[in-house]
């Protein structure tokens, strides 16, 4: 396979990515925090290729980035209220929530019954997102246990062959990954720090 690459400021480039993502196809595109590799969330084959291009065990999972903070319902349910607090204050931004997973999505995006969700603070992602339907599951754009790309030059040195295009949106802003935590539990624990501080987010837990 020939990695197409894509110049996200060029006419057509954006919605041409998001075809190929209703077509089940895996590309790379621009995040806030790293270049993320995706395919649609609510595919289970492409999910299915997505692990596999990352070399990725099934036990870890994929999160979902999301278009806006409205798309949150198509992926959760029972969504905790600290989490729904958190969202509203974090999003679009580079905070990771784990929350109930919404039976809809396809049961390999995870292995239990939770997913990890954000929406990312980056107009090429979220016009991609929005235009792919409003879940795209992403994971960062390497193969497992190498270091993440900032650059679509990055991206594509880690993934070429293996990903139907590369959605270049120039550097990334952060160049780490999203801080996670999971809502899941009582208290919240934060399971990876990141741009955002711990103590930023706990002292909001009840």
């Amino acid at each position: 396979m020939i990695s197409k690459r894509l110049d996200a400021s060029r006419p057509g480039a954006i919605e041409t990515a998001a075809q190929l993502l209703r077509q089940g196809e895996v590309i790379v595109f621009p995040t806030d925090t790293l270049y993320g590799v995706g395919v649609d969330a609510f595919n289970a084959a492409a999910i299915e290729r997505l692990y596999q291009v990352k070399e990725r065990t099934l036990d870890k999972g994929i999160p979902v980035l999301l278009g806006d903070i409205a798309d949150l319902v198509q992926v959760a349910v029972g969504v905790p209220p600290l989490a729904q607090q958190l969202a509203a204050r974090y999003w679009p931004g580079p905070l990771t929530l784990i929350v109930p997973r919404h039976p809809n999505l396809p049961a390999n995006i995870s292995p239990g019954n939770t997913v990890a969700v954000r929406v990312p603070n980056h107009p090429v992602a979220q016009a991609l997102i929005r235009a792919a339907g409003g879940a795209v599951a992403t994971s960062s754009a390497n193969r497992s246990g190498e270091p993440g790309a900032q650059t679509a030059e990055a991206a594509l040195a880690a993934l070429t062959g293996r990903v139907a295009a590369v959605l270049d949106g120039g550097p990334v802003q952060h160049g780490i990954s999203s801080t996670i935590l999971d809502c899941t539990v009582d208290p919240p624990r934060l399971l990876r720090q990141g741009p955002i501080p711990a103590g930023a987010l706990l002292p909001e837990a009840p």
